[in-house]
């Protein structure tokens, strides 16, 4: 069964303009009408939530598209895409959690240090990465520094 735009987007829980980005971006497929008009299959209901649900957890909207981008695009997925799909999310979030642990043990001994130095706070400018080179302060996260 075919589903007007209007429709997908008031049982999704969504707004047109956010379905008009979602494929843009490649999130989700429609098909066009002999009027040009959208059409898109009940299975992308599912596919919504859990785009939806992946935001909710922090994903972003690029983990997500690459993600999905296994998975079949016209037609439902099987139980086991969807587990192989959870499993992965499951590793970045770790990733991710464990990223922000690190961040707020840092917060703390900046607070309690109270210096809050430009060139070498290890918030501000991590492991004082920039100041090597030249003086100052340098926002530059670990994984982003130049040569």
């Amino acid at each position: 069964m075919d589903m007007r735009i209007g429709e997908v987007a008031k049982r999704a829980g969504v707004s047109v303009p956010t379905l008009h980005f979602y494929e843009e971006k490649g999130l989700i497929y429609s098909s066009r009408n002999q009027s040009n008009q959208r059409r898109y299959d009940r299975q992308i209901l599912r596919r919504i939530a859990v785009i939806k649900a992946a935001q909710n957890v922090g994903l972003t909207l690029q983990e997500i598209s690459e993600a999905l981008g296994h998975l079949p695009k016209h037609k439902a997925p099987k139980r086991e895409e969807w587990e192989q799909l959870a499993k992965t999310w499951h590793q970045a979030l770790e990733e991710k959690i464990a990223h922000l642990k690190n961040l707020q043990t840092q917060l703390g001994s900046c607070i309690q240090c109270g210096c809050l130095s430009l060139e070498k706070c290890a918030l501000y400018n991590p492991e004082d990465s920039r100041g090597i080179k030249k003086p100052g302060a340098k926002l530059v996260l670990p994984q982003s520094i130049e040569s």
